[in-house]
């Protein structure tokens, strides 16, 4: 009963006390002592290759120390030793009767001497078969122990057995679960800390050195063949002191110290005594220091290795002796992988954000750009538009407060578009937007070197320190550092932009390259501005000059309208304030036409000559027989004409000679009331329209010569038609008179007895009869050019007019044994006409068919036209000589023959056609031919079937 009593006892405090080996320890050596009828108890613990005192009830206290001083190795035929030999009890009646005793074994001596005990029970404590330690109880007398005794202690040094395997499975556990909880937080801080690694270091050295039961911690970074401290934990504050100020440690030149040792073989260290370590020992200053500041003994270092690389390593210390268990180094091992996973995930977050961030810079650019480029198409022509998207988005990106575009003139700069300028700056740039960069800006470098120019900082920018005025408004407008990045146009430097942030420090490559980007946008845009708006001009230039020429087309002899179009044109057109056009008026050179002047100027100069001579630019322009370009007439010493300036304010002027073969015959002259030169493109127009001037002018005088010269021809032509006119009327009346005799004499020839004259007097009819004919050819050619031919239009039936001109024709068909043949249409109906003039054209082309045609065929054709019209169509042709196209084409010419040959042969005076056209043309008709040589040829006659009778 009192055996269960015990054992129950030792059982619940067993239950009461988990993981805590103390009170299990001396509730069974209580209990054993005393059912025993012991004196005192001991237990011991399996330590290596000796034992540990871990428990004692009642034993003496001299003997309780002795047993404490450390460890304990027995001999063979102690108690102990003999119980660690045979793991069998053992039970010595009398200790001072044994061979141990009387060999003065210290242990036995020192528990017979300051314990005083004579009996002893060693009872093994076993787990599979396995010594973990040895309960002893002991009595002062000799009084052996009874086999109950003996069975009871057993049981009690099961119950130990079993009392230390559930505190190591606790303790297990426990450590497992802290390991775990441990890992939990890192991972935990690895998740928060997105992507900085000091939190995730601190949080590993704080739970290795917590649960490892280290002193201190250190974890490096090896990057180089050097470690980097990264993070500490408890360290002596000398030793962090010595750190900061080396915080690196080079592996070759401290080759003996345990970390050169872990980068060569990328293996763990485990120093049980680092003052033994040859480094200490050399006085190596980085590990004296680890070893004398720091108060480290004993230390473990764990390599942090990823794909076999080492990466860094997680050093902790004692600053005692006392080696790292096996499962602590695991432990730091353990920590050593997060660690690298945590910088693996760094790295890649790091990546994965950088990545993000360059797709949402870039995304940023390309819409920046985008929108910039949108503004190009949109606002052609327009640059303070795209100028201004540019700026707003390089201030925006390059994280700025303003920014502003410069382009050159010569070797000024000018302000041209500006955005988020502070209002005094702005006020500056407003009054002076002209100015000369000192050569240290960063705006007058980056321009003469073609080059980008960063200023970090502006107060430690040269150009402050020499008080340059726009570096000091920058500063005092609250700007720190500056970029500027030059425009860039055929390898030379038009201008560039300037952006200011009120922070010091570089601009990113990609801020750079964003701006540079920008630059290159704007060149572009410049240059495409400049052709677009050389296009408007030339475009508008060539509007001006076809407006010009069509007032010319339109006005071509008045001069005046002409002048006056081109003067206002050329000062619109070249931007100009006044305009004057002098030319030749009675051999001296006036103002004649203005533009701009008022109406006093032009009184006070109209009347004024302009003189050849250098006082003024018309005069000038006429000296020199050159374009004249002043541009200010108050700084050019040469220019006298100062009544002039003063009237109408100008002061740049521009004379354009309007030249007639090299010599001029006026000047066309702009001025501008401010300093403005005119552009080249602009005097090459003015030239231009001086040009047309000088064309309209010579017009007008040519037009005046020609009319003079029609005046004149037409008299003369008045006079020929009535000398041609009265010497007709003279020659016909004799001419008839000699062919009314001849035919008299002819018919009387028989009554008179002058039969044998009857043959020369019909010669002479028929020579008088012909010369009549050519009379009355040339009567009439007269009578048409001198338009005093009138037509006498009447009603007439073609059939019977047709059968009276074959009638006329057949006569003269005989003469060449031509056959006259007659196609005329059925119902031909009536002509209005005049059926003399008819009958003269008829007969006309028959004449010359039957003339040029030998025993051939002769034919007149009518007919209707038969497309919708009432016009009536007369064909006569032939199977004559025929004509080439050369001799068709002056054929209807007046006294035009084919050839002379032809002349020669066939006679006439080339008359005949000419006025058979012109008498077709004025009844409405016309008269065509077709030919071919050899073959013959068709007159085709075409008059219309209503009134159409013309006036010559």
């Amino acid at each position: 009963m009192e055996q269960q009593t015990a054992t129950s006892e030792v059982l619940q405090v067993i239950s009461s006390s988990p993981g805590a080996l103390e009170p299990v320890f001396q509730a069974i050596l209580e209990n054993a002592t005393q059912i025993c009828q012991a004196k005192f108890g001991m237990l011991y613990l399996c330590d290596g290759d000796g034992f540990r005192a871990a428990a004692f009830h009642n034993a003496p206290p001299p003997f309780v120390e002795q047993r404490r001083r450390g460890l304990i190795r027995p001999g063979p035929n102690t108690a102990l030793g003999g119980v660690a030999r045979t793991k069998q009890v053992v039970h010595i009646a009398d200790a001072t009767a044994g061979p141990a005793y009387f060999e003065r074994d210290p242990h036995v001596t020192a528990a017979v001497e300051l314990g005083g005990f004579r009996t002893v029970l060693a009872v093994p404590m076993l787990r599979q078969n396995e010594l973990v330690g040895i309960i002893n109880i002991y009595r002062q007398q000799v009084h052996p122990f009874a086999d109950k005794q003996i069975a009871l202690l057993q049981n009690f040094a099961k119950q130990a057995v079993i009392a230390i395997e559930n505190t190591r499975l606790l303790n297990e556990l426990r450590e497992s679960l802290q390991q775990q909880t441990a890992t939990s937080e890192v991972l935990a801080v690895i998740s928060r800390s997105s992507g900085g690694l000091t939190p995730v270091f601190e949080t590993i050295l704080a739970n290795a050195t917590r649960i490892c039961e280290a002193k201190f911690g250190t974890m490096f970074l090896y990057e180089g063949g050097a470690f980097r401290v990264v993070a500490q934990k408890d360290a002596p504050r000398a030793y962090i002191k010595r750190w900061s100020r080396e915080p690196v440690l080079v592996v070759d030149d401290h080759p003996s110290v345990p970390m050169a040792r872990l980068a060569r073989t990328k293996e763990v260290q485990h120093i049980q005594n680092v003052a033994l370590e040859q480094a200490y020992i050399e006085g190596d200053p980085p590990f004296v220091g680890l070893v004398d500041l720091g108060g480290a003994r004993t230390l473990i270092a764990v390599p942090m290795l990823k794909e076999n690389e080492l990466i860094g390593a997680i050093a902790i210390f004692r600053q005692e002796v006392r080696p790292f268990a096996d499962k602590q180094i695991e432990l730091v091992k353990n920590f050593a992988a997060q660690a690298v996973i945590a910088i693996e995930n760094t790295r890649l977050l790091n990546e994965l954000r950088q990545r993000t961030d360059d797709l949402s810079e870039a995304l940023e650019q390309q819409t920046a750009t985008s929108e910039v480029l949108s503004v190009i198409s949109s606002s052609p022509g327009e640059l303070e538009p795209v100028f201004q998207s540019m700026l707003r988005n390089a201030t925006r990106l390059c994280e700025a407060e303003s920014a502003s575009l410069i382009l050159r003139e010569g070797s000024d700069l000018r302000i041209v578009a500006r955005y988020n300028a502070p209002a005094a700056l702005l006020q500056q740039m407003e009054r002076d937007p002209i100015f000369r960069p000192g050569p240290a800006s960063g705006l007058g470098r980056s321009i003469r070197l073609k080059q980008v120019v960063q200023v970090p900082d502006i107060v430690n920018d040269q150009a402050y320190f020499d008080r340059e005025p726009a570096r000091v408004r920058g500063v005092e407008a609250g700007y720190r550092s500056q970029l500027s990045v030059p425009l860039i146009k055929d390898n030379e430097a038009i201008g560039a932009f300037n952006i200011l942030r009120r922070k010091t420090g570089l601009f990113t490559e990609k801020q750079i390259e964003l701006v540079s980007n920008f630059t290159r946008q704007a060149v572009i845009a410049i240059e495409n501005t400049r052709l677009l708006n050389e296009l408007r001009q030339s475009l508008q230039q060539q509007t001006a000059t076809a407006d010009v020429l069509k007032v010319i087309s339109r006005s071509t002899f008045d001069l005046k309208t002409v002048l006056q179009t081109l003067v206002e044109s050329a000062a619109r057109l070249c931007e100009a304030d006044q305009a004057t056009i002098t030319r030749q008026i009675g051999g001296k050179f006036f103002r004649a036409e203005a533009y701009g002047f008022s109406p006093e100027f032009m009184d006070f100069v109209r009347d004024v000559p302009v003189e050849p001579e250098r006082g003024t630019v018309h005069g000038r322009a006429l000296l020199e027989g050159k374009i004249s370009h002043i541009p200010d007439v108050l700084a050019d010493p040469d220019y006298t004409w100062a009544e002039a300036q003063k009237r109408a304010g100008f002061r740049t002027v521009l004379g354009v000679p309007m030249l007639r073969e090299g010599v001029p015959i006026g000047v066309l002259a702009l001025t501008r009331c401010q300093v403005r030169p005119f552009t080249d493109k602009q005097i090459e127009l003015v030239t231009t329209f001086a040009d047309q001037a000088a064309i309209a002018i010579e017009n007008v005088r040519l037009f005046e010569e020609i009319q003079d010269k029609n005046r004149q021809l037409q008299q003369a032509s008045e006079h020929k038609s009535q000398f041609v006119s009265s010497v007709s009327h003279e020659l016909r009346t004799p001419l008839n008179a000699i062919i009314g005799l001849t035919e008299m004499m002819v018919t009387n020839a028989a009554r008179f007895g002058t039969e044998k004259a009857q043959e020369p007097l019909q010669r002479v009819n028929r020579a008088g009869t012909h010369l009549l004919g050519l009379i009355n050819q040339v009567l009439d050619l007269s009578k048409i050019e001198a338009g005093k031919l009138e037509l006498n239009p009447q009603t007439v039936q073609l059939a019977p007019l047709i059968n009276e001109v074959i009638g006329t024709g057949g006569q003269l068909a005989e003469q060449n044994k031509n056959r006259l043949v007659v196609d005329a249409q059925e119902n031909l109906g009536a002509l209005t006409v005049d059926p003399i003039r008819l009958r003269q054209i008829l007969l006309n082309l028959l004449s010359n068919a039957c003339k040029f045609t030998k025993a051939g065929e002769v034919k007149l054709a009518a007919r209707k036209v038969s497309n919708g019209s009432s016009f009536v169509e007369f064909a006569v042709s032939d199977t004559g000589i025929g004509m080439t196209p050369e001799q068709q084409a002056k054929l209807f010419e007046e006294f035009s023959q084919a050839d002379a040959s032809t002349a020669q042969k066939f006679g006439g005076t080339g008359l005949g056609l000419a006025i058979t056209r012109k008498l077709a043309r004025m009844m409405g008709g016309d008269v065509t031919v077709t030919s071919e040589p050899g073959k013959g040829s068709v007159f085709t006659v075409r008059l219309p079937g209503g009134q159409h009778n013309k006036t010559p």
